[in-house]
C-alpha cells in the first residue's frame, strides 16, 4: 500500500529541516536571484531531498519547486508546491527563523495535505483537508480576537520593496493605525502558521509564489480561520495577493485593503 502524502511530506520536511539546522552557523554560499533575493546551496540541497523523496513516493505527481522547477504545472495531476528554506535571508544572517514547506494539490486544485516544519523550534505544522490544523501532534485554532482594534498582525515586504518603497509601506503605515501592532518576520509560511495557531490574528502580503502560502492557507483553513484574495476573492496560490485572519477580523481587514491602492501608480 503506497504511503499517505501527509506521512511522507512530514518526513522528509523533518530531514530536510536536519539538513537547515545542521548547516546553522556554518559559512555558506551566497548567491542573488535579485538585489535582495537570496539562495544558498542549502537552499538546493534541502530542495534536492524533498523532491527526489517526493517523485521516488508519487512518480506520477508534478512538483513545483521553487529552485529547480517554479513553473505552474498543467493541472492535470496531482501537484506538490516545495519551497525547501522558507526565510533564507533570515538562515543567511544566522537568525533562526525559516521553515521547510510542503504542499500537495488534488486535480481540481485544492490544497489537501500540508506540512510545514521550523528545524529551530522543532514546530511541525501539518494539515489534511477536513481533518483539522495540528502542531506536533496537538489541535490548533485561531485566535479569538474580536476587533482589528486588538490585533497583532504580520506581513512581509516583497522582493520588488526597493523599486516600491513608498507603494508597501503605505499599506503597513494603514495598518499600523488600525491594529494593535504589526511584525515583520521574513518567513511567510510560518506567519500563516502562526495566524492558524493563534500567535497573530492576520496576515496580509503581496507578489508570493505558491511555495510561500499554499500549505499555510490550508493549516489556517483547518485552523477555522480565513484565507482571501485582497478583495474577498478565494485565494488562489498564484495570485499576487493574500489575507489570512481568524476569520473575525477578515471584514475589518478587507475594508481596510479597499480603502488602498490596488497596485502601484
Amino acid at each position: 500500500m503506497a504511503e499517505a502524502p501527509i506521512s511522507v511530506a512530514r518526513t522528509l520536511a523533518r530531514n530536510a529541516g536536519k539538513l537547515i539546522r545542521g548547516a546553522a552557523g556554518q559559512r555558506r554560499l551566497v548567491e542573488r536571484k535579485s538585489a535582495v533575493d537570496l539562495v544558498t546551496e542549502i537552499d538546493r540541497a534541502a530542495e534536492d531531498i524533498i523532491v527526489s523523496g517526493l517523485r521516488s513516493a508519487f512518480p506520477d505527481h508534478d512538483i513545483v519547486a521553487e529552485e529547480s522547477s517554479p513553473r505552474r504545472a498543467a493541472g492535470s495531476r496531482p501537484c506538490w508546491y516545495v519551497d525547501p528554506l522558507d526565510g533564507t535571508t533570515n538562515f543567511v544572517h544566522g537568525l533562526p527563523h525559516c521553515a521547510v514547506s510542503l504542499a500537495m494539490a488534488e486535480t481540481d486544485g485544492l490544497i489537501a495535505t500540508a506540512v510545514v516544519f521550523d528545524p529551530f523550534k522543532d514546530e511541525l505544522f501539518e494539515a489534511v483537508r477536513g481533518q483539522g490544523a495540528i502542531l506536533n501532534g496537538e489541535r490548533v485554532r485561531v485566535s479569538s480576537t474580536e476587533t482589528l482594534d486588538e490585533a497583532l498582525f504580520v506581513t512581509g515586504f516583497p522582493y520588488d520593496r526597493r523599486q516600491h518603497a513608498t507603494f508597501y509601506l503605505k499599506y503597513f503605515e494603514t495598518f499600523m493605525r488600525r491594529c494593535r501592532d504589526l511584525r515583520r518576520f521574513g518567513s511567510a509560511s510560518l506567519d500563516l502558521c502562526y495566524v492558524a495557531m493563534g500567535r497573530f490574528d492576520g496576515f496580509w502580503e503581496w507578489n508570493l509564489k505558491p511555495w510561500d502560502t499554499a500549505a499555510g492557507w490550508l493549516i489556517v483553513e483547518e485552523a477555522n480561520g480565513r484565507v482571501s484574495d485582497f478583495d474577498g476573492a478565494t485565494y488562489d496560490p498564484w495570485s499576487p495577493r493574500i489575507l489570512a485572519t481568524n476569520g473575525r477580523v477578515h471584514a475589518e481587514a478587507l475594508a481596510v485593503l479597499a480603502e488602498l491602492p490596488a497596485r502601484d501608480e
